[in-house]
Parts: structure tokens; C-alpha cells; sequence
């Protein structure tokens, strides 16, 4: 079996259709048939089922097809950090984040590997909690900051922020600090709150606090983008709940008052794929 092999297979199997990826391939497609028949010859098994209507992966080969697409990446990211090395970089590093961790806690990681890796390349990307898990399960990312407490097997977890929930209202709302007593003065108002999808454990844990205050909410709007959230506020549309670290960076008219005598806490935890290979991994955890 030869990495051609590989592409070939790979190519048939995301199109599902020989001429087509023999044309992406720029061969010929009984060249491409006698490829794959060589493969399946070498392996013992087939990796297609074939008909004259259409071409299908069998059980054995959209198992190989995963683990072929995590094989590739891993031999192109040995060979970009080879070349990082050879120029005097130290490696490279993908992060996920979801909006809240930009607050403190990956600038503060950041300003950690410019001290102690200065020769390190970062990438950095806003994604949603369940877009993260895809990403690391794929080895698109290689750590995730989100607002979970499970994810999947074969990934890890651990804990490393928590912080209070704050009321969102607008700049003009008759309640603020001062004369705030307790949740239950808000039972009439619309809530513009993150979605489920955003994270359910967030989700439930927001939903408790309103229970814990002996009322079932009137949501408005739900949304995962805390930017969407604030604005809707600013504009009367109601008021939110968010994790208390949002308060930084956003200048819109509205106010926050914190939640502190609840018991419930918004946790932000690091997740990594137990199996990833990028070499400087290790030294990121660390530093975290």
C-alpha cells in the first residue's frame, strides 16, 4: 500500500462516484478502478459496494476512511512541523474558543506563551461549544475552551475558570444595583437567553436559577452570540443572563448586576483529543 493508494481511496469515497473523482484526480477512470481494485486486493477486503445505479462504502470501508483522513493530517502536520523547526519555530498550536474565554483567560494564556515560547505559532477561532468537540474529534483544533463538563470518549477534560452569572438590563431599567433584592422581581419580563445548543449544562444550569427562584421564565429570544444578546437588551427586546466575565469589553447601554449570593457557577474548562500527536501540546497544558 502506497500513499496514492491512500488519495485514491480517499477520493472515491467522498464522492462516491469513479468518474467523477477520476476526473479530480486528473487519471483516468479505469486507471483509478484498477487502483482501488489493488488496494482492496492487498487488504483482503472490499471497501465498495458497486452497482450499476450507484457506489457505497462498505462497514470496513467508511471505518478506514476516518481513520485514513486522521492518518493524512497527521503526516502533513509531522511534515509543517519539521519545516516550523527547520525555521526556527518552535510549532504551531489551534485553539477554539468560545466568546466568554476571550475576556482573561486566552489572553492571559497567550501573554504565558509569548514569555515561555516565544518561537510558537498560534491560530485562534470563535466557535460554539458542540463546533469545538467536532473540531477536536477531527483534530481540526487542538484544544477547545468551552462551557461543558462531558465530551465525548477519547477526549479530555479539565476545569480551569469559574465565575458568577450577571443580570443583563438596559441602561434605563428602574432596577439596578441598589434596590435589587433577588430574581423573582424580574418573573414578569422577557428573557433573551444563549441557546440550548450553546451548552446544555449551561442551559440547565440557567433554568435552575430561575427555578431556585420559584418562577418559569418567558423567553423572548434564544441566540449563541452574547453580542446578539446584549444589543437585543440595549434595545428593550428584554433581559438576559450571562456569565459575568461578558461584562468586559463591550461598551452598549446596558448594566449588570451580579448574581453573587446563588449558588450556581458558570465553569469554562480546556478540552483535548487524548490521541493527538502535535508535539507541542503538552508544553500548552502546562502553561494552562
Amino acid at each position: 500500500m502506497e500513499l496514492r493508494h491512500i488519495h485514491y481511496f480517499l477520493a472515491v469515497a467522498e464522492d462516491l462516484h469513479f468518474r467523477k473523482a477520476a476526473e479530480r484526480l486528473f487519471i483516468s477512470q479505469p486507471g483509478l478502478s484498477r487502483q482501488i481494485k489493488q488496494l482492496e486486493e492487498e487488504l483482503g477486503f472490499p471497501l465498495f459496494e458497486r452497482s450499476n445505479k450507484k457506489v457505497s462504502l462498505t462497514k470496513a470501508g467508511n471505518y478506514l476512511k476516518n481513520e485514513f483522513v486522521l492518518t493524512l493530517k497527521n503526516i502533513n502536520d509531522s511534515v509543517q512541523h519539521a519545516q516550523l523547526l527547520n525555521q526556527g519555530i518552535e510549532g504551531n498550536i489551534n485553539l477554539g474558543y468560545v466568546g466568554s474565554a476571550m475576556q482573561n483567560v486566552i489572553p492571559s494564556l497567550l501573554h504565558r506563551i509569548n514569555e515561555n515560547l516565544p518561537n510558537l505559532h498560534y491560530n485562534l477561532k470563535e466557535m460554539e461549544n458542540p463546533e469545538q468537540i467536532d473540531a477536536l474529534l477531527t483534530q481540526e483544533i487542538d484544544l477547545a475552551f468551552v462551557r461543558m463538563n462531558q465530551v465525548p470518549s477519547g477526549l479530555k477534560i479539565k476545569p480551569i475558570f469559574e465565575d458568577t452569572f450577571s443580570l443583563v438590563l438596559p441602561k434605563n431599567h428602574p432596577i439596578n444595583q441598589s434596590n435589587f433584592k433577588n430574581l423573582s422581581q424580574f418573573k414578569n419580563e422577557q428573557f433573551i437567553l444563549f441557546d440550548q445548543s450553546y451548552s446544555p449544562n449551561y442551559y440547565a444550569q440557567v433554568m435552575q436559577i430561575f427555578s431556585d427562584s420559584g418562577f418559569i421564565p418567558s423567553i423572548s429570544h434564544n441566540t449563541v452570540h452574547a453580542s446578539t444578546i446584549f444589543k437585543l437588551v440595549e434595545n428593550n427586546f428584554g433581559i438576559a443572563i450571562v456569565p459575568s466575565t461578558l461584562q468586559l469589553g463591550y461598551q452598549m447601554n446596558i448594566k449588570f448586576i451580579e448574581l453573587k449570593k446563588i449558588k450556581q457557577r458558570t465553569v469554562l474548562s480546556v478540552a483535548w483529543n487524548a490521541s493527538n500527536r502535535n508535539p507541542i501540546l503538552e508544553n500548552i497544558l502546562k502553561l494552562i
